[in-house]
């Protein structure tokens, strides 16, 4: 894979995301160049995370929800988030304002 190629900064945006704190789909597709390519960040996590080893647990969307449906990963990425002392409210969303990364660069 190129170094430049947008599929490369996607997954170094992802890799970024420390513990503790979560991504939305938005925000990658942002950092790595493109704000309208969320979905694109979607696929990439899809296909890439286990190969590129990647936090994918760390992106969720923009409301602060767990995109994957009950069966489908819901409950590993909830149990991995709590497991960094990420905290859910009644609804399953996330406090952007407590949790929400915000890269320096």
């Amino acid at each position: 894979m190129k170094k430049n190629s947008f599929t490369y900064r996607i997954i170094e945006a992802i890799r970024k995301i420390p513990a503790g704190r979560v991504a939305t789909y938005g925000q990658i597709a942002m950092i790595a160049g493109n704000p309208r390519a969320s979905r694109l960040v979607v696929w990439v996590l899809h296909t890439a995370s286990e190969k590129e080893n990647l936090p994918w647990h760390r992106v969720v969307n923009r409301n602060g929800k767990i995109s994957l449906g009950r069966g489908s990963g819901c409950e590993l990425q909830k149990r991995l988030l709590l497991e960094e002392g990420i905290t859910f409210d009644t609804d399953g969303r996330i406090d952007f304002n407590k949790f929400l990364w915000e890269p320096i660069d």
